[in-house]
């Protein structure tokens, strides 16, 4: 534990809140990543059932629009815990100190395989970075140029894939999900291409991440269990989201393998699956010991049974840690342990 913030805390919030702080703040505020939100859900579900105490409000804003609140300011007005599907970014961290949000834990929770799905209806094939590119790039290279995108259907790319039109639905730019797949499958698909290797440098980044916006590609919001309902609707649509919605819908939709290989616990845990990405929460110091539950709600977010080997959260589709970094990880979490890779 670490109490030498608390009393400090404590004065920070009631100069901010004056006496209508307790009647404002009776629960728990957490933002952030859909992708961890259910995760998060799952430990508040389990908080509220332990201590008896309202179960924490869980808002699924998207990574970005997460770190934005979050980074809002100290006080019950502003969120506790902001969820996160990729790492928080200097440009977070500084807008954070000037609102006064200077202590921050970083909790890395696990790892998730971002997957590319579709109905169980569809037609089974696997795709690889270079034509993930191609289905989904404002720009391709076509006969060495570089063109705004002609390709409607999955067939034109290659003939081994099905001849039905290219429809997959995604995150919009706020969110975590959607910088990872930018990363993770756009930028090393884009690299399979002379042409644009050629390029120099900021323009090869715009070629490389921006995402088509003439149809194929189509942003459905934060809330991944739309995209899950669309492909279960339309069998040859296929939608971005985190392994654990491949896996709480199996019944209804399976992965298209990328690089040959599926997401799997296994894979993911190895790296042999390449769209893997590490998830994780960040909990305001200047909020615990003084937000009712709050301490207690993270101590239950990284002990063993939640996301342990076997945990609740394992059985929802999270990766553990190795165990010496779930250690690690939760004294850190006792500490407080500031976040100080930015200085």
């Amino acid at each position: 534990m670490k109490p030498v913030f608390y009393a400090g805390a404590a004065a920070a919030l009631a100069a901010l809140a004056g006496p209508a702080a307790a009647q404002t703040r009776e629960q728990i505020r957490i933002v952030g990543s859909s992708t961890v939100f259910p995760y998060t859900q799952a430990v508040a579900e389990q908080f509220s059932g332990m201590t008896g105490m309202p179960a924490p409000v869980v808002e699924s804003t998207g990574t970005g629009g997460g770190m934005q609140v979050f980074c809002g300011g100290v006080g019950p007005n502003h969120p506790d815990i902001t969820g996160a599907s990729r790492a928080m970014e200097q440009s977070e961290y500084e807008a954070c100190t000037a609102a006064g949000v200077d202590d921050i834990t970083e909790v890395l929770i696990g790892y998730d395989g971002l997957s590319l799905g579709h109905s169980v209806e569809g037609p089974d094939f696997e795709l690889t970075d270079a034509q993930i590119f191609q289905a989904l790039a404002a720009e391709v290279e076509v006969d060495g140029e570089i063109v705004p995108n002609p390709y409607t259907n999955w067939s034109e790319i290659d003939p081994s894939l099905p001849d039905a039109p290219i429809q997959v639905f995604g995150p919009p730019p706020t969110s975590g999900t959607r910088d990872a797949f930018v990363e993770l499958a756009m930028e090393p698909g884009c690299e399979a291409f002379e042409a644009i290797a050629a390029l120099d440098e900021d323009r090869m980044e715009e070629v490389c991440s921006r995402m088509r916006q003439d149809g194929p590609f189509i942003e459905a919001g934060e809330n991944d269990n739309i995209i899950v309902q669309r492909l279960q609707a339309d069998a040859n649509a296929l939608g971005i989201f985190g392994y654990s919605f491949l896996y709480e819908n199996q019944d209804t939709v399976k992965a298209v393998p990328v690089n040959g290989v599926s997401p799997s616990p296994e894979t993911i845990a190895d790296g042999s699956y390449t769209l893997t990405r590490p998830l994780y929460f960040y909990v305001k110091n200047a909020h615990r010991g003084v937000i009712p539950g709050l301490e207690e709600f993270v101590t239950e977010y990284v002990s063993e049974e939640s996301f342990g080997e076997g945990g609740y959260l394992e059985e929802r589709g999270l990766i553990p840690l190795p165990e010496a970094e779930r250690e690690e990880t939760r004294e850190r979490v006792a500490s407080g342990a500031h976040l100080d890779r930015f200085n």
